[in-house]
């Protein structure tokens, strides 16, 4: 088959449209009129109808932040495939038993807006409404499980999920240590899925960490962006050489791979073959203009042991907004003398308009402000230095990371203390 032949598959239903699934602890669970009826417990949002079917299925209109929705809610049968439940979350053996197990769950599914946080943030909210004594949460768009924990914390918190929260990155591993990496969930976000073909095991860390800056880069963007079309200033090699990144339609994209053993053609007879498209580089400003592409694996040898990737205004606030609201955990973990905390400070730079964000470790904690000692040299703050101690308040903190003897804890999986 020639590549000219090639053409995109439709969308699934799980990629033109967001399902989760909610999963009870009680095998027994049904859903009754007052569960749907709690919806209107959610803060800014109005049920403006709600219908019943007498096949069990509940479509609902409702008005959050202004913004219409259309949410279908039906019981059902389930079953979860292991490999759901190893995509960045922690779940207890008991935990994995039960969701394994089960067997019933209530979907709930609807159409993302403009902002797909915001809409991924209210389909959380949903499902905890409707169903408060979780198991977990089935993903199925982006092809995980979400602790029950992790589901209520997010729902009641007031800061948006991160944009790294929509999507997973999955890396298959096949013959001589070859990988391919791609997402789930972006097609949702009423963008296009994303991958790297021939990766390898040796570099596909990095090529995930690429992958996944790319993908929250594209999530981020305030403005209308095709990546497509479009490139992207994501991170810098060891070198400070940047990386611009574009992507190509798989369609488009296969015909610069010869012999390709994994992501070829035979692996998207099942799947992969709608809107996904693999990742390129830019290596020239006159290559930018003349769309001339090159492949990822063209850095492998310039990666280095810690590659610069950025994150956007819009998550480092939304991380600093977090951090600040989950502050109390760090003051209750600080009470066990085992526990290492380390604090991420803004530091002002010369300019009044730009900051530092530099590690401390917590050393003291009087009232509504800490003491903490500086952990690393800063790069252009001169006044302060490695093991000065300084007095800070909230209104400092953009990060923090608490290390107790069983977990790394950070404001994103504080569910881990919860449990």
């Amino acid at each position: 088959m020639k590549n000219r032949k090639l053409s995109e598959a439709p969308l699934g239903y799980w990629e033109e449209k967001s399902y989760m699934s909610a999963i009870p602890k009680d095998e027994d669970y049904k859903i009754a009129k007052e569960d749907v009826e709690r919806l209107s417990t959610i803060e800014n949002l109005t049920v403006l109808d709600t219908n019943y079917s007498t096949e069990g299925y509940i479509n609902i209109a409702l008005e959050y932040e202004e913004e219409k929705y259309e949410v279908g809610i039906f019981p059902g049968p389930i079953s979860i495939p292991t490999y759901y439940l190893n995509k960045n979350f922690l779940f207890k053996e008991d935990e994995i038993d039960a969701i394994l197990s089960a067997r019933k769950s209530l979907t709930i599914f609807m159409e993302f807006k403009k902002d797909a946080k915001k809409s991924y943030h209210l389909q959380l909210k949903l499902a905890f409404a409707l169903m408060p004594d979780l198991l977990a949460v089935l993903d199925e768009s982006a092809e995980r499980v979400l602790p029950a924990k992790w589901v209520e914390l997010t729902a009641k918190s007031k800061v948006l999920p991160s944009s790294r929260d929509l999507f997973v990155v999955q890396a298959i591993e096949g013959e001589e240590g070859k990988v391919w990496l791609h997402t789930h969930g972006l097609c949702r976000c009423h963008t296009t899925e994303l991958e790297i073909l021939e990766s390898n095991k040796e570099n596909s860390q990095n090529h995930y960490n690429l992958l996944s800056t790319y993908a929250m880069y594209i999530l981020d963007k305030t403005e209308p962006f095709d990546p497509r079309i479009e490139s992207a200033y994501i991170g810098r090699l060891i070198n400070g050489y940047p990386v611009v990144v574009t992507c190509k339609s798989w369609v488009e994209a296969l015909s610069k791979y010869k012999n390709l053993s994994l992501g070829n053609l035979n692996d998207r007879k099942e799947g992969h073959n709608s809107k996904t498209s693999i990742v390129f580089l830019y290596t020239s400003e006159e290559n930018e203009n003349n769309d001339v592409v090159d492949k990822i694996t063209l850095y492998d040898e310039l990666w280095g042991d810690n590659p610069l990737f950025f994150y956007s205004d819009e998550e480092t606030w939304r991380m600093k907004a977090l951090a600040m609201e989950r502050f109390e955990y760090v003051k209750k973990c600080f009470k066990a003398k085992d526990n290492q905390i380390l604090i991420k400070i803004g530091l002002p730079l010369k300019d009044g308009e730009h900051f530092e964000h530099i590690w401390f470790e917590l050393t003291e904690i009087k009232g509504e402000k800490f003491k903490a000692k500086l952990t690393q040299e800063p790069y252009d703050i001169d006044d302060i230095h490695t093991g000065d101690e300084r007095w800070f308040t909230i209104d400092d903190v953009t990060d923090w990371m608490i290390y107790t003897k069983e977990y790394a804890i950070n404001p994103s999986n504080i569910y881990l203390i919860e449990e």
